[in-house]
């Protein structure tokens, strides 16, 4: 086993595996343990893992893990609001006015987001949120990169009809 496979592995994969489930969902307790079993799997069985292909079979794993989690606690998933990341980015120029007008569109943003499948979620997250590139999302997904193309167009053809059916309520 090559140490830079390891050091790549850990690296530049466990934080985004992380983050991910956390935009999924995943609660941090849970994200934490579930990128740490997805890690301890994949050392385990690095031997029979294609290199190639290492990425996606990572978030493959976490993602069973996760869904896994919520059978048995019997849960729907759902895409959380990280309220902490959002007064963040709220500098003091910001009126009061505005902070609320932005939480108030970002839950609309969540609930159209959650009115999705689970496969076209999973692309807009990964795409627009982690800011994965067409190839990185197939070689996550492994799937053909213009599947990824096609999937995310329909995706978000069916977030603006979800959006748009929302701002009319």
């Amino acid at each position: 086993m090559k140490n830079d496979l390891i050091n790549e592995l850990f690296i530049n994969k466990t934080n985004v595996i992380y983050r991910y489930l956390l935009k999924i969902g995943c609660n941090k307790c849970d994200a934490e343990d579930i990128t740490q079993e997805t890690f301890y799997k994949a050392l385990t069985y690095i031997e029979g893992i294609d290199t190639a292909k290492m990425s996606s079979w990572l978030f493959r794993v976490a993602i069973n893990k996760y869904y896994d989690v919520c059978r048995k606690r019997n849960s729907h998933v759902h895409v959380s609001i990280d309220e902490d990341v959002l007064s963040e980015k709220l500098s003091d120029d910001f009126l009061c006015e505005d902070y609320i007008l932005n939480l108030e569109r970002k839950q609309d943003i969540l609930v159209t987001l959650n009115s999705l499948n689970d496969t076209y979620k999973n692309l807009l997250i990964l795409k627009y949120d982690i800011n994965l590139s067409y190839k990185e999302i197939a070689d996550v997904l492994d799937i053909n990169i213009n599947t990824v193309k096609t999937y995310l167009a329909r995706a978000r053809k069916q977030f603006e009809k979800n959006w748009r059916m929302i701002e009319n309520e």
